[in-house]
């Protein structure tokens, strides 16, 4: 009987650390430049120097060019994640603050190669 209350209790923890993985928004990964935050498919998230007061200054040409980490309408905000009203009426996810976005010319997971790019306004999601 303990024997199947410890495997039923075993079975329980790990799904729920298994929902609790999938309900992130982004997972940490490691890339040539430090861990990252990554996308479920593992491409490296960034963020923008012009965002600010919770807002994405990254609109039209740019979100084609750096798609937005896109949230679910019903997405809530949990510890260091909330979820920001784009001008379109999208919601995005945030890290501590800060709109995360995709870079259309990283190819593969691990690629970082937006770092840095318009002058240093773009940088790599940290965790």
């Amino acid at each position: 009987m303990i024997r199947t209350l410890t495997l039923a209790s075993a079975l329980v923890l790990a799904a729920t650390a298994a929902f609790a993985q999938a309900a992130a928004p982004a997972k940490v990964a490691d890339t040539a430049k430090g861990k990252a935050l990554v996308d479920a498919k593992g491409m490296t998230l960034y963020t923008f120097d012009k965002d600010a007061g919770g807002k994405s200054a990254c609109n039209g040409p740019c979100a084609t060019n750096w798609p937005p980490l896109i949230a679910a309408a019903s997405a809530q905000a949990s510890g260091d994640w909330s979820v920001i009203t784009r001008d379109d009426g999208a919601k995005q996810w945030a890290y501590k603050g800060k709109p995360l976005y995709a870079w259309t010319k990283d190819t593969k997971p691990g690629d970082t190669t937006g770092d840095g790019f318009l002058n240093g306004a773009w940088h790599i999601a940290k965790p």
